[in-house]
């Protein structure tokens, strides 16, 4: 069931990539699993799935040690800085949340304990609600500019999460995101590949597609409805 279902999710992002005439491999799909048991994982890895998110730390530590291999970790919830050792020097491959410079610094300072460079992502509240992380899209650049300056820290492209609403609600929020990477792009600042572009999840990924992205992180199309009530596991 759960390859099946990521057979269909992978065929509508090829689609989706064909529509937008883009190369299918410009785009990454993360498989994201929160919540879910390690055998689903698995699962996937058996059909050479290696592309996996979590939006809690402790669920991505435990699973990383469970599940071991090859597989390309992407963290995607909000980081507290206390938990940032727990990422720094793992098999995470990509932080997608850093929404400020403090937790850079915390980044850097982390990384050269362990002697690691970090790649990161921005995160934008692109749409400025309140119950969500990021920094405004005007804040962007400030952010961006003194991230930079943390030799660690590598910054490669934005993300963010669309606010609630259909794919055709959505489309504005990534043409902007698009915008704002290619005007940070611009910048040409050392030590920064203004790149990726995280943004799209199960209700509006192949809008993000053809809006640019190059990361989309697909949880309930893949896995089905998330339970609530998960013990929390504490490294």
């Amino acid at each position: 069931m759960i390859a099946e279902n990521y057979r269909q999710v992978e065929a509508r992002v090829a689609a989706a990539c064909e529509r937008a005439g883009r190369h299918r491999d410009e785009v990454t799909l993360v498989a994201v699993s929160k919540t879910k048991p390690p055998e689903m994982i698995r699962e996937l890895m058996e059909i050479g799935v290696r592309d996996f998110g979590e939006n809690k730390v402790q669920d991505l530590c435990r699973k990383m040690e469970e599940i071991p291999g090859d597989n390309h970790w992407h963290f995607i919830g909000g980081l507290q800085r206390n938990k940032v050792k727990y990422l720094v020097g793992s098999p995470v491959c990509l932080i997608h949340s850093v929404d400020s410079v403090k937790l850079a610094e915390t980044i850097q300072k982390e990384a050269e304990k362990k002697n690691v460079t970090v790649p990161v992502l921005l995160e934008i509240n692109i749409g400025g609600e309140e119950t969500k992380g990021g920094v405004a899209p005007e804040e962007a650049r400030s952010l961006l500019c003194e991230t930079a300056a943390f030799d660690r820290v590598k910054v490669r492209g934005l993300m963010t999460i669309a606010p609630p609403g259909d794919e055709e609600a959505n489309r504005p929020y990534f043409h902007r995101m698009r915008e704002l990477r290619d005007e940070l792009a611009a910048l040409n600042l050392p030590g920064v590949e203004m790149k990726e572009l995280s943004m799209g999840m199960t209700h509006d990924f192949e809008t993000a597609i053809s809006e640019g992205a190059t990361i989309v992180r697909v949880g309930t199309a893949i896995f089905g409805v998330r339970p609530h009530g998960m013990p929390e596991w504490k490294p």
